[in-house]
């Protein structure tokens, strides 16, 4: 999927979901918050820590998770180690995740909105897996206080299966009398979730039957369609098609996937694109410098180190740059990787790609917070 963010309106900031920030500067941590000063950050206190990590007066991209489906370190790598043992899943062993960019959850994203009257909005992106474990690390860690509303990309496992956990959010209520977080995605991935957990999708109690502590959801249905912008806490979303993967000749796969699949744009050029293996001409132009207009920030897929039959509906490292090339955002930064990617060695190589290409692009991390205008 992806997000990315528009001009603003009189009413409400449009967002479109992959994200992007304006500066010439080959270092993409001017307006980031890096690792170490992340980690400083948590160890600071008060009032004025408080405040930046709040975000203070300015709107936030909260990079809940980065990794791929299984999530970093594999599991795999730990139980039944290889000869020698895998370098980057090994680490996870010694450092803790919080000061080590290569452990990598569920790509994910917190969009922290700060309206003008100074009021926060909190829009999650996605709810997988390993959603638990990363609102105990960095909800806490940056001090976001609750969930205003949620969007679903996609049916995934690493997109929904965290869902039964945003109970933890609302207060109970023995009389089912609070108010539902509000939830947006396709048709499709409702249908999916209704099989998977009925009861978040069923809206009203049976005669007789006990309220149960379960999340409370408001489900609201979109489409992949541009014309068709839709608003949540504030901020104007706009659907951007995109390829998931096209198995075989079959086109009615192919219009399946533009379906279920999308893109957000949300204000002054943000895209968020966490699962892509090509995009249909008509989103191509409306993302690229050479067509409607340059992105200032996009947040891109790269699955695996080479292009992988089995990986097929991610785009490779390849594959990744050689996007970035046509698109030329003026920065970008990359998310769902696999153990393939040593977080230093792979930037460094970016760095040198960067410089040579003129667009500064970086591996994500999970924790990192990136300031915006919205």
């Amino acid at each position: 999927m992806t997000m990315n963010t528009a001009r603003r309106h009189a009413k409400s900031p449009s967002l479109r979901f992959s994200s992007s920030i304006s500066s010439s500067s080959i270092d993409l941590l001017d307006t980031m918050e890096s690792p170490d000063a992340l980690k400083d950050e948590i160890l600071c206190e008060g009032d004025e820590a408080e405040g930046r990590m709040n975000g203070g007066g300015q709107s936030s991209l909260v990079f809940l998770g980065t990794g791929c489906s299984s999530a970093v370190p594999s599991a795999r790598c730990l139980i039944q180690p290889t000869d020698p043992p895998c370098p980057v899943c090994t680490e996870s062993l010694s450092i803790p995740p919080e000061e080590n960019p290569n452990y990598k959850c569920n790509t994910s994203l917190l969009i922290d909105y700060c309206q003008d009257d100074g009021a926060h909005s909190y829009i999650q992106i996605d709810v997988g897996k390993t959603f638990r474990e990363q609102v105990l690390r960095w909800f806490t860690g940056h001090k976001i206080p609750r969930i205003d509303s949620i969007v679903l990309t996609h049916e995934h496992a690493d997109a929904v299966l965290g869902l039964d956990d945003i109970r933890m959010f609302p207060r109970f209520s023995p009389t089912n009398d609070i108010d539902p977080i509000p939830i947006y995605c396709t048709q499709y991935t409702v249908d999916s979730i209704a099989k998977r957990f009925p009861y978040l999708v069923k809206r009203r109690l049976e005669e007789g039957q006990i309220v149960r502590f379960i999340a409370q959801l408001d489900w609201n249905i979109i489409d992949g369609d541009p014309e068709k912008p839709f608003v949540i806490s504030g901020l104007e979303f706009v659907p951007l098609p995109i390829i998931i993967t096209i198995l075989g000749k079959c086109p009615f796969l192919f219009i399946y996937y533009l379906q279920i699949f999308f893109f957000m744009q949300v204000m002054h050029g943000e895209d968020y694109i966490s699962d892509v293996s090509r995009f249909p001409a008509a989103t191509e132009y409306l993302i690229s410098e050479s067509g409607a207009g340059q992105l200032d920030l996009l947040i891109i897929d790269t699955n695996s180190l080479r292009k992988v039959v089995s990986r097929s509906t991610h785009f490779s490292f390849p594959e990744t740059l050689d996007a970035l090339k046509r698109i030329r955002p003026k920065r970008a930064l990359l998310i769902g990787m696999t153990h393939d990617y040593d977080h230093h060695t792979h930037n460094k190589i970016l760095e040198e790609w960067s410089i040579r290409e003129g667009i500064p692009v970086q591996l994500a991390r999970d924790g990192l917070r990136v300031f915006i205008d919205l």
